[in-house]
């Protein structure tokens, strides 16, 4: 009884040492990342050194981030603009595509770059599900749902964990005041 206790009481602290730490946001940039024209390849060791570890956690190890935090609260304020994959740069959707369909985590009914954007079956967790990766970087993104009624131009949902997304504003063209000479 004392080892279920303390088995207990250990995941139950290990749980709210993990609820406390600070949730990261989507990347943001106000510049396009280049896009790469060939596959990415990179060791374990090179990822880590670009990606924060939540972003290695999900979108090399095909974790999943938690559902409605504050990458899907700034996902649903992002107003016009692209979605580039975080490991490489690759655009992946647009702003176009985008739409609520309140499942805690940001959707698409459609890859604005399909080339970018592979599926494959996922048998993991007892079930088949459809996985979203990167075409040129093999990043996990999430999974593909078809058939759920929603109203868009495809009955289709790409389901994404937005902390392997870098969103880029469109930006909008001001017009300059001309300079006066004296």
């Amino acid at each position: 009884m004392k080892k279920l206790n303390h088995l207990f009481a250990t995941l139950l602290l290990a749980l709210s040492l993990t609820s406390c730490q600070a949730e990261e946001a989507m990347e943001t940039s106000n510049t396009a990342p280049k896009e790469p024209t060939k596959k990415v390849v990179k060791t374990e060791a090179e990822w880590k050194k670009i990606l924060t570890a939540e972003q290695f956690r999900v979108a090399r190890k095909s974790g999943t981030e938690r559902p409605n935090g504050a990458v899907y609260k700034q996902f649903k304020a992002q107003e016009s603009g692209a979605y580039h994959c975080a490991g490489c740069g690759a655009k992946l959707f647009t702003s176009k595509e985008k739409f609520d369909a309140h499942c805690g985590w940001p959707a698409f009914y459609d890859p604005a770059n399909a080339e970018n954007v592979a599926t494959k079956e996922d048998r993991s967790l007892g079930t088949v599900r459809t996985e979203v990766t990167c075409a040129k970087c093999d990043a996990h993104l999430g999974h593909l749902f078809k058939g759920e009624g929603f109203n868009t131009p495809k009955d289709q949902r790409y389901c994404i964990n937005g902390i392997v997304l870098k969103f880029v504003p469109d930006k909008v063209a001001e017009k300059e005041e001309p300079k006066k000479i004296k």
